[in-house]
């Protein structure tokens, strides 16, 4: 494999962590520049902490990092098919950025699904900012991810290939 260049770094940073979360490129463009230019900036928070955060805010990355979907993509699917109520209403926009204290159930419609039963017979119950409830089918987010998010992309590369624009 041929070494990279460094704006091959830069892009190869974006595309790993673009489709991490099977984001389309405007979307993820927006997003970044949106963190890093207003909310980063004026919070005095690191960018890539900011980024990541919002990222892990995302309804099917709450609905993966619960344990309810085995890859992003079937989160995404569990969310736009409209099987999902969020604080008592049906939603089915996989991008919507939740909030501390919301409550993610099952339509009732779809619970007795052999999907949802073995999904929630598989959740887990260990990340601290998530409250997983199998008895009601419920997942709370009690509260917004911290700095603890790790992964393994350069995510100040990320910011830095969408500054270079």
């Amino acid at each position: 494999m041929p070494r990279l260049s460094e704006y091959g770094k830069l892009l190869r940073n974006k595309q790993v962590l673009k489709r991490t979360y099977f984001m389309a490129e405007k979307p993820f463009a927006k997003l970044v520049k949106f963190t890093s230019s207003r909310y980063a900036k004026n919070n005095g928070l690191a960018h890539d902490k900011v980024l990541l955060q919002f990222l892990e805010r995302r309804l099917d990355a709450v609905i993966l990092r619960a344990g309810l979907a085995k890859t992003i993509m079937q989160a995404r699917q569990m969310v736009s098919h409209g099987h999902l109520l969020l604080n008592g209403n049906k939603h089915n926009v996989p991008s919507y950025f939740v909030e501390a204290g919301d409550v993610i159930a099952i339509r009732p419609k779809v619970a007795t699904s052999p999907l949802y039963d073995g999904a929630f017979a598989q959740a887990k119950t260990d990340i601290s900012r998530l409250k997983v409830n199998k008895a009601d089918k419920t997942v709370e987010v009690l509260n917004l991810p911290d700095d603890s998010i790790q992964t393994q992309v350069d995510v100040l590369k990320v910011i830095e290939f969408y500054a270079r624009a």
